[in-house]
Order: structure tokens, then C-alpha cells, then sequence
């Protein structure tokens, strides 16, 4: 039947209850300050101003100002003398290409007006399989980012490329000269042009070597790999074929191996014919595949090992001795057990960065012959070897480096022992550093030299073997950069541009093809062969693995997040003020604690009376000695006892805006590449202050918000049982609340009417919808301070609950025996205590766009109405800004510009420059303060679709809608489908027939047009 859990949004709200309540209860989290702008009574009460001077001073200031407001800026229109064939003013162009920054890779199509990238949106044609993550969709900010180095540097002083490339030339002359080393130290590249650069650069210098360095390792898994199959590279796991899935420290919906897992994943988690895929997750931190399993098992690393070893156990039928808890045992046995029943249907993936690990990880699907687990079409995107960078650093503090060349690589801020590499760096003769930033590296480096943003830059990628995408620019470069390739072909002696080199080179990847066709097209896909695989000693990696002790003290398991993922784009306000998905924290790392450690260690998190979270602060303390001091304390439910969780790519300074340098640099801590380190935790003292979105918006505790079953109920119960229908009172009769109406319904079904459907079984909550609105509705940023105020502006946000029983029939059991006022109010206190292992859903809300919308019945300037179309519009003009739509919104995702957010030296968000603003969409209003602002379905958009087909003569395409909405279109799971609900043929309309449909607090007669689909979960 349909749950009825109590849900809480964070620790807080149940431990501080009382202050929660009163939060819920105001529009306004402050006081407003009514004292400084009407003095005081006395005051008020001995003015001896008469009634006729009052209404005299009234009359002129109110005259005054409505010639003052006549008055707008002026804005100056210059048109083309000579207009560009290609460009048509207000027609959008789209380019097709492809992405890899060493971290993130995505297939794309960027989409420019009047010559400026102004968004990302993923390319879908077929063999383009990667989809845009959070940060891709924030990457097309960082483009127009003053703080980039600008042109090159020698010793910190303005030079030329001329000079830089000379200098270059001679250093690499004196070391073949003198025998001394020349090295390339890059991220991994995936570029078979470049690689075939370096190669060529090698084989001229003897005495040169190219180093790959990825700043979060992945070198246990490349090194497994690579011994058993002869390759280095990663699996590219195909989650829609695994009916059962073991992760065991793999957040494979965040950036496991890079990511990019989550569309095959969601195709098995969507209920069809009575089944979908089971999903169980061993891990330490609460992730985002830990709160999309079906069953979460928290462990310290530790355990993770001795469990993997025991899987490998029953699915091998070895008897390797592990050491784990009897309770703890048992419940890995039934993973096991059933991952063994699955056979070919089940797949076994892990994070834990040991090789023996990763090669129980081999056996086991071997031994399964996952159909998941494939060796066709490998991931590239991964080359890195932790055992050659510490070699490098070795060698130059040595002195047997004479020169160093790096290319996409900071390793100044994200190496451990930065100061070895700092001391060697003072020990090489020539460094430079191409960067697109003068960063930690930069400065410390002989030479710092620009390089191109990717939206200004050739190149080639092979992100996973037998495809071939192309990189092409969609602007001119914007400052005096070069390629890392034109440096390569200057001191290669290669005449021509990369461009021609490129071009002459990837015709042995695409044959069969054309230049034009793959350049149009983005990606061309050929033929891969399935490696040959071999075996490895896995009795002994069991062995070894077995024999891993516990750490002592603390186990701090480090990790990315969402927004900033490696640290490349700490400078992007839209990654900075993004929440993480399962904090709710912006603009901040910090160490996360379960309950269980925190009361141990003296940890709190409090919301106070402004509505803001406050934290401890803390210092972590490793094996050696390293300490990081006043590391803010979240306590986060799910937390592993034991384990502690920090996130890396905070603490930069360098290249960085005032307002983006927060954080710890938590790379202090990446010992030997280690991402689990044994540490203690000691209370430091003081309060730190977050912005957290988490206990703001409430949604007033009204109806079924998170509706969910379990499949077995989904499978044999009625709908009505587990999707039950609201009930209102009407004339003292219980009906159903869909049968009342309070206003008379207007005719829909002639034109267009457009729904929103929301899959909550396939939201991971990524947040690439997030960012891709931020991006299409020039969403402003306002800051730490005012998002600690409930000012933050996203028009989309994603909703986290965790729910306090892991069952339904406890739940309904418990609530089926209240009995009175006084039990109700105990019982419900008593179910709202907190889980130590909650169960976690996700539910993006935005604008519902309701046909019987509250909010336009009193705004008293019908600013906002509805269209025939069914958005809630929104007219900026008219607003008057006096809140009260805001007020009667019971979903609470209304806007009010507080302040102007651009041009404003107090908001110094890349929106203070003409660089900055270069990103904007000219479609869409740039709102003004004192302006009420919310979710317009992307209505430029839609009307741009409507106008297309009828300037073709022709009809809009079937599903044509969803990708006009920039949420939908950047939805890479699916979760998110737009469109037309009276085209019955549309997947919106038969969406909005599934038995699993439900609208957002349904009771309130609302009628909106974005509607939800119950979570169903295979427990």
C-alpha cells in the first residue's frame, strides 16, 4: 500500500522542533526593520508636520519618482555593416563536439547566438553516449571568466609567445645537450592526435618522457586491468543488462571511473512488466548510488575489503577466512548469494582503490560472465600511474630534470606532498606551466602560458575504444592562447596549423566516413574488438586482500562532489552556489560525521533563529602528522559509524575571486594517492556558519509529498492502494480531492498544453538540471550570505528526504495504532527519530504551473496569469515586488530579487564585467530588483519550436517539446520528460496515463501541470 512515512529534511529539524516549526511558519526569516525607516512612536507621535505640508511632500516625492522611473537605461545597438553569411541575428546555431578536461568527458552540442557559446545541451545522436554532467553544463561560464591568464608569462612578467617559444626550443636543446631529462606532464589526454605528437616529440629526444597525472587516481583499477587484459584502461560498465547489481564503494552515479553511468542504470530501475532491477550499495560516505539502492549497507573500508573477499567467496566457492560481524556477514551473504543466482544478470563493481581489489572485482564478474561486464569498447579516459608521478618527483628533487612541460595538470595544489614537488620544481631549469589560469602551478612555474578554453580549441578524443568525436571552436580564441598541440608542433619543427594536422590524421579513425560528416555529426563510431582476456593469481589478490587491517582511529574516506568534482572549476559561481545533493550545502566543504561519532566527539550542527545551519569545527589529524585545522562538522545521517567523509577541489587561492576562495584543500590529505586514511577528530572550537538550502522552503508538512511502495506491493495491489487519492471534506462527506473544484475549468484539449513528468524512481538527484536552467534563464547568483538568508534564487531545486522507518509496514503498523490526540502526538514525535541507515528520495520541484494556480488570485497588478498553453506567466514589468504570490505558493519555488544581481560590485559573480556577461541568454529577460522571478517552462523556447514547424509548414515533431525545456533536455536519466499532453502520441501523454502519476500536494486542488510518478522500491 501507498507509504505513509514521516519524512524529515534534516537532524535539526527534529532535534530543534520548535524552531523549525516557527521557520516553517514565517514568509520571512528575519524581522523586517520597520524602526529605521518609521523611527520610533515618540517620534512619530511629536512631529509637527501638519496633514497639508505631509500630503504637499507626498504628492511632489511621488511625482518625482514617476519621472525618475520613466526613465530606463539606455542600451546601445550596434548593427553589422557587413553581416556574416552563417548568422542570423536572433536564430541560434548549434555546433556539435566533445569534451575531456581529464576529469569530466561528455559528447556535445553548444549552442551559440551572434557568435558567443552561450549553452551546453547534449548531443543525441546516435553513438554519442556520454551526456553532459552538472559541471559540463557550469563549463560554458568558466569560458567567459576574467580571472584566465590572459597571455603568457616568463617569471611572472608580460611576455610574447614569440619569446615563450624560443625559450622553449633552447631549454630543450641544453637537455639533450646535457643529458638531462625533459618531461611531459599531462592529465590523461584520450587524444590520439596529441598522443601521436608526444610520441613523435619522444623519438626526436631520447631523453624526454611523458608522465600522466590524474589528480584523483584511478590507478588501482588501470593497473588490474591492465595486468589481465594487456590494456590500460577501465571497464564501460552497461548497467541496463544487470538485473542485480553489488557496488561496493562505488558511487557509480556520481564520479566513479568518471561517471556517466546513469542512463543505462535508471533503464533497469523503472518498473516494467512487474520487474526492475535490485540494487545494493556497501559503502562508507552517503552517496548518490547509496541513496538510490535498494538496500544500503554503511561500512568503514575496512569491512568493504573483508566483504568483497566474502563475495568472492560464495560466488567462486573459495573459503578465503574474512573477518566481519555476524549481523554484518549475514547481510552480505544475501548480496552474494543473490548476485550468485543472478548469474549472468548480475554485476559486481568497486571503488577501493587497491589493486588486489580490483581484481576480485575481474574474477567475480568472469566468473559470473556478466553481461554488464564487457571488455568491448574500453574507457580511455583514465591513464594516469600514481607510481610514475611519485617517480617524477623523485627525479626532480634530484636534479635529473632539466626541463618540464605541463599541459592540464595543478599539481602544486592537488598533490599531497606539494612541497616535495615545489622543492623539485626550484631544482628544474626550465618549467612551464599551460594553464588556462595562472594557478598554484602557473605561479611557481618559469613559464606561465595561456592555453584555449575547449569552446576555442581542435582536437580528437577516443573516450572509449572504437568511437572517434572531434573538439571544434564555436568562438575565437578571447585572449593571445595557444593549443598544448601548437606548442608540440612548434617544437616538433611542424610547419602548418593543428587544425590541418588534425584533419590529415583522423582519416585512419574514420573510415568509411567523411571529415564534414564527423564534424557535423560529432562522433563517429566504428567497430571495437572485445579484448582478449587473460587471468591473474585472484587466490592470492583474495589473500592479501583478506589480511587488510582496520585503521586506526578514524577512517576518513575522501571523495568529490557534485559540484566542484576535482577542483578545475573552483572559480564558477553557478558549481559554488549549487547545493550537493545530499547536504543541501553550497559554497563549502566540510567533514562529514555519523550521529553516532559526532555525540562521541562533542559534533553539532544547529539551525538558529535566522534559519540558518550552524556547525563545530574540527581538526583532522593523519598518521603522520598532517593536520587540517577548522574543518566545519556536518552530521550526516547514513554516515558509516567509524568513517568520516571529506570532499576534495576546496581551499584554491590562487586565480581565484575573493568570494570563491572557501574550503580546505583536502588534496593535504590524499596520501600516496590513498582516498582512505587513518585520522583523528578533535573539536576546534567556534561556530562555523553554513549556507544550507536544506531547512528552508518547507513544504508546510501538507500530503503525500514522497509517495513510494515496494515492487511486491506495486505488483499485486491496486493502484488505488498504493497511489491512494487524497481525500476532502465536502458537505461532511470524505470524496476524493481530484472531484472538487473551486474555479470552473477552461476548455484544454484545442492548441498546445504542455506537462512537465517527473520519474522520482529515475531522479539521482545530479543537478545537471540545476545548472542547465541557470543557464537558459540567466539565473543569478547571489552568494553565501543571502543563500543563508533563504535568498538563493534557483528556479529549480531537488528536494532531499530521508525517511525515518526503512519499512512501510512498520510505518503503517505504528500509525494504524494511534489512538488519540495525546498518542498521536507521541508516536509521530518518536518516528520522526532519526535513522542511522535512512532511506533517501529525491524530488525536483519547480514552478507547477497550476491550472487553478493560488498565486495569480492575489497579485494585485496581474503580473502573474495563466496562458492558454498552461504556464504560469510571469510579467516582469508589471511586478510591483509585493510578495504576496510568494506567500500563497504552498510549493514555495517563487524568487524575489532582492537586489539587482548584476552590475553590482556587492555580487561579484562574473556578472560585473562585459566577459562575464557575454554568457546571458538574450531571450531571456535579465530580471531587475524588487522583481518576483520563477520556472517559465523555457516558454522561449517552446514558442522558438512553434515558430520553426510553422515557418516549415509543417506540425512539431513527436517528443520535439522535450528538448526546448532546458531541465528535460539535460536530463540524462530520463527522469525528466517535457512536452505537449494533447498530442496523444506524445510520451508526456502517455506519461500522464500511468498508473504511478500523481500531482504535488494533490489536496490542495492546485491542478498543476508538472505531475510525479510514484518511487517504487525492490526491497
Amino acid at each position: 500500500m501507498s507509504s505513509n512515512k514521516k519524512y524529515w529534511k534534516s537532524v535539526e529539524e527534529l532535534e530543534n522542533g520548535s524552531i523549525v516549526e516557527a521557520l516553517r511558519n514565517n514568509e520571512f526569516v528575519e524581522e523586517i526593520p520597520t524602526d529605521e525607516f518609521l523611527a520610533n512612536a515618540d517620534s512619530m507621535s511629536s512631529s509637527s508636520t501638519s496633514r497639508r505640508d505631509f500630503l504637499k511632500y507626498v504628492g511632489f516625492s511621488t511625482a518625482a519618482a514617476t519621472l525618475a522611473a520613466c526613465e530606463g537605461p539606455v542600451h546601445k545597438s550596434i548593427p553589422y555593416v557587413l553581416q556574416p553569411e552563417q548568422i542570423i541575428p536572433g536564430v541560434a546555431d548549434y555546433y556539435a563536439t566533445s569534451v575531456f578536461d581529464g576529469f569530466d568527458f561528455a559528447n556535445l552540442l553548444v549552442k551559440t547566438r551572434e557568435g558567443r557559446p552561450i549553452k551546453i545541451e547534449n548531443n543525441t545522436i546516435v553513438g554519442a553516449k556520454f551526456a553532459a554532467n552538472a559541471r559540463i553544463h557550469a563549463s560554458i561560464l568558466s569560458l567567459y571568466d576574467s580571472m584566465r591568464l590572459k597571455s603568457p608569462k616568463i617569471e611572472s612578467k608580460d611576455s610574447s609567445w614569440s619569446v615563450v617559444d624560443s625559450k622553449i626550443k633552447s631549454s630543450i636543446a641544453d637537455a639533450k645537450a646535457k643529458g638531462g631529462q625533459v618531461v611531459l606532464l599531462t592529465n590523461t589526454l584520450a587524444s590520439p592526435s596529441t598522443e601521436k605528437l608526444i610520441a613523435d616529440f619522444i623519438a626526436a629526444n631520447p631523453n624526454a618522457k611523458h608522465v600522466v597525472y590524474d589528480a584523483v587516481s584511478s590507478s588501482a583499477a588501470l593497473d588490474a586491468f591492465e595486468s589481465v587484459y594487456g590494456e590500460r584502461a577501465l571497464v564501460d560498465y552497461d548497467f541496463s543488462k544487470a538485473s542485480l547489481i553489488v557496488s561496493v564503494g562505488a558511487d557509480f552515479l556520481g564520479d566513479w571511473q568518471g561517471g556517466g553511468y546513469d542512463t543505462g542504470y535508471v533503464q533497469g530501475r523503472i518498473p516494467r512488466n512487474g520487474k526492475m532491477s535490485r540494487h545494493f550499495q556497501l559503502e562508507a560516505n552517503m552517496t548518490l548510488s547509496g541513496a538510490a539502492a535498494d538496500k544500503r549497507l554503511p561500512m568503514t573500508v575496512a569491512n568493504q575489503k573483508q566483504a568483497l573477499v566474502h563475495i568472492y567467496n560464495v560466488v567462486t566457492g573459495s573459503a578465503v577466512a574474512v573477518n566481519l560481524a555476524p549481523e554484518l556477514k549475514a547481510e552480505v551473504t544475501k548480496a552474494a548469494q543473490q548476485l550468485k543466482a543472478a548469474g549472468s544478470k548480475g554485476l559486481l563493481v568497486s571503488g577501493i582503490q587497491d589493486k588486489n581489489a580490483q581484481l576480485l572485482v575481474l574474477a567475480i564478474n568472469q566468473v559470473l560472465a556478466s553481461e554488464a561486464f564487457t571488455t568491448v569498447g574500453v574507457r580511455e579516459i583514465r591513464k594516469g600511474s600514481d607510481e610514475k608521478v611519485a617517480q617524477l618527483v623523485n627525479d626532480m628533487k634530484a636534479g635529473s630534470v632539466h626541463t618540464l612541460i605541463m599541459s592540464g595538470v595543478n599539481p602544486v595544489y592537488t598533490l599531497a606532498d606539494s612541497a616535495s614537488f615545489v622543492e623539485g620544481l626550484k631544482k628544474v631549469k626550465t618549467s612551464v606551466a599551460l594553464s588556462l589560469k595562472e594557478d598554484e602551478t602557473a605561479l611557481a612555474s618559469t613559464i606561465a602560458a595561456p592555453v584555449a578554453h575547449y569552446l576555442e580549441s581542435w582536437g580528437d578524443l577516443v573516450l572509449t575504444k572504437g568511437t572517434y568525436s572531434l573538439t571544434q571552436p564555436t568562438i575565437r580564441p578571447l585572449f593571445d592562447t595557444k593549443q598544448f598541440q601548437d606548442v608540440l608542433m612548434s617544437v616538433n619543427g611542424l610547419t602548418g596549423t593543428y587544425y590541418d594536422y588534425l584533419k590529415a590524421y583522423s582519416s585512419s579513425f574514420i573510415a568509411g566516413s567523411t571529415w564534414n560528416k564527423v564534424l557535423h555529426d560529432g562522433v563517429f563510431v566504428g567497430a571495437p574488438q572485445a579484448l582478449s582476456g587473460g587471468t591473474a593469481d585472484y587466490a592470492s589478490a583474495a589473500n592479501a586482500l583478506s589480511k587488510s587491517k582496520a585503521a586506526e582511529g578514524l577512517e576518513l574516506v575522501l571523495y568529490t562532489k557534485t559540484g566542484l568534482g576535482d577542483g578545475q572549476q573552483a572559480n564558477n559561481p553557478w558549481l559554488q552556489e549549487f547545493p550537493d545533493p545530499i547536504t543541501r550545502v553550497s559554497w563549502d566543504n566540510y567533514v562529514t560525521v555519523s550521529n553516532a561519532d559526532a555525540k562521541t566527539l562533542g559534533l553539532s550542527n544547529e539551525i538558529v533563529a535566522n534559519g540558518g545551519l550552524n556547525g563545530s569545527y574540527a581538526t583532522i589529524t593523519t598518521a603522520d602528522g598532517t593536520k587540517l585545522e577548522n574543518v566545519p562538522v556536518i552530521v550526516q545521517p547514513g554516515q558509516a559509524v567509524g568513517t568520516v567523509g571529506l570532499a576534495v577541489g576546496y581551499g584554491r587561492k590562487a586565480a581565484l575571486k575573493e568570494e570563491m576562495q572557501v574550503g580546505v584543500n583536502a588534496y593535504a590529505l590524499y596520501k600516496g594517492f590513498k582516498d582512505v586514511q587513518s585520522v583523528t577528530l578533535v573539536e576546534a572550537g567556534g561556530e562555523h556558519e553554513f549556507a544550507c538550502v536544506q531547512g528552508q522552503k518547507t513544504l508546510m508538512g501538507r500530503g503525500d509529498i514522497i509517495k513510494e511502495t515496494s515492487l511486491e506491493i506495486f505488483n499485486t495491489k491496486d493502484a488505488k492502494i498504493w497511489n491512494e487519492t487524497p481525500k476532502v471534506s465536502l458537505d461532511h462527506k470524505e470524496v476524493e480531492a481530484t472531484s472538487v473544484d473551486l474555479w470552473e475549468s477552461f476548455d484544454r484539449s484545442v492548441g498546445h498544453h504542455f506537462n512537465l513528468s517527473i520519474d522520482l524512481n529515475a531522479c539521482t538527484g545530479c543537478g545537471a538540471c540545476v545548472i542547465a536552467c541557470h543557464a537558459e534563464n540567466n539565473v543569478p547568483v547571489v552568494g553565501k550570505a543571502e543563500v543563508r538568508r533563504s535568498r538563493d534564487m534557483h528556479w529549480l531545486r531537488i528536494d532531499r528526504y530521508y525517511s525515518s522507518e526503512e519499512t512501510f509496514v512498520g510505518d503503517n503498523e505504528r500509525k494504524e495504532g494511534i489512538a488519540g490526540l495525546s498518542s498521536s502526538l507521541s508516536t509521530f514525535n518518536e518516528m520522526e527519530i532519526a535513522s542511522d541507515n535512512p532511506q533517501v528520495s529525491f524530488q525536483p520541484v519547480m514552478c507547477q504551473h497550476c491550472n487553478h494556480a493560488p498565486c495569480e488570485t492575489v497579485c494585485p497588478v496581474a503580473a502573474t496569469s495563466h496562458g492558454r498553453q498552461g504556464q504560469n506567466h510571469m510579467a516582469y514589468n508589471r511586478c510591483v515586488g509585493t510578495r504576496y504570490c510568494a506567500n500563497n505558493c504552498p510549493y514555495k519555488v517563487r524568487r524575489f530579487n532582492w537586489f539587482l544581481y548584476n552590475k553590482n560590485s556587492e555580487f561579484d559573480y562574473h556578472m560585473n564585467d562585459d566577459l562575464g556577461r557575454m554568457v546571458l541568454n538574450p531571450d531571456v529577460n535579465v530580471r531587475s530588483r524588487g522583481v518576483m522571478e520563477k520556472c517559465s517552462f523555457c516558454i522561449q523556447s517552446t514558442q522558438a519550436v512553434i515558430l520553426e514547424a510553422k515557418r516549415q509548414g509543417r506540425e512539431v515533431a513527436k517528443d520535439e517539446f522535450n528538448n526546448a525545456c532546458a531541465c528535460s533536455a539535460a536530463c540524462s536519466s530520463g527522469a525528466m520528460v517535457f512536452g505537449d499532453v494533447n498530442d496523444k502520441e506524445s510520451e508526456v501523454a502517455k506519461l500522464a496515463e500511468s498508473e504511478r502519476m500523481y500531482h504535488l500536494l494533490e489536496h490542495v486542488g492546485t491542478k498543476p501541470n508538472v505531475f510525479y510518478h510514484v518511487k517504487v522500491r525492490n526491497t
